[in-house]
């Protein structure tokens, strides 16, 4: 089995709007409803818990889930203050027949079910795998002052995206180490690397844009507009 974990749980404040940015429309749908769209289109994902914030219970389920043909398998439940912790609590609502999580953030609409495919294929096979994709600019390093440190080789950079998908008990106990350990981190798959466990890339498209600011919602309703 295969449950999804979608994190919408954030204020968005770097958009600058007085909504949060998972609910902003894009054609005439909020960002937040195409994520789901994709994810309800691919037949291996059985579950979703989606993680929202605390109060917003009514407004996803009357504007967003009674909306769409395939939101009878999706559960509503709080986030945190934290990205971390909004994942976190997604896992603790997984029962122990799941065999795969995958996590993926809400303002990431343009996934593709193939890429949600190979994240899994690549979990069950290696036991986490994310989608990423090669840096193209050139990368400088710096000091708290911004002066240039040196020039970065990009070679073997890769720019992590979601999907991230685990085994089960792999990702439960990296969250859980972390959350003992304190550490943040700034996405799933470094709680796993701390465990010196695998973690492979799956190649991603710059498609799968994250939208985060004003920019960002620019972009992706030129993305399907050009569709």
């Amino acid at each position: 089995m295969v449950t999804a974990i979608i994190v919408a749980a954030g204020k968005g404040l770097r958009m600058r709007s007085h909504r949060p940015k998972q609910y902003l429309p894009l054609s005439g749908l909020p960002i937040l409803a195409h994520t789901l769209r994709v994810f309800g289109e691919c037949e291996r994902v059985s579950r979703i818990n989606l993680v929202i914030p605390r109060d917003d219970s009514d407004y996803c389920r009357n504007q967003i889930l009674d909306r769409m043909p395939s939101s009878r398998n999706v559960t509503l439940m709080p986030g945190g203050d934290r990205r971390q912790t909004s994942v976190y609590n997604g896992l603790q609502q997984i029962g122990s027949n799941c065999r795969i999580v995958v996590i993926h953030d809400g303002v990431r609409p343009f996934v593709r079910p193939d890429e949600i495919n190979a994240c899994i294929d690549g979990a069950l096979e290696f036991g986490a795998c994310i989608l990423a994709v090669p840096a193209h600019d050139t990368l400088k390093r710096v000091n708290r002052s911004g002066r240039i440190v040196n020039t970065v080789a990009r070679d073997t950079i890769w720019l992590a995206q979601t999907p991230q998908a685990f085994r089960h008990d792999l990702i439960q106990k990296a969250h859980r180490r972390a959350r003992v350990e304190g550490f943040e981190g700034t996405d799933d798959a470094s709680l796993v690397e701390r465990l010196d466990e695998t973690v492979v890339i799956h190649p991603g498209s710059r498609r799968n844009l994250k939208i985060t600011d004003e920019e960002d919602l620019i972009i992706a309703r030129a993305l399907l507009d050009a569709h």
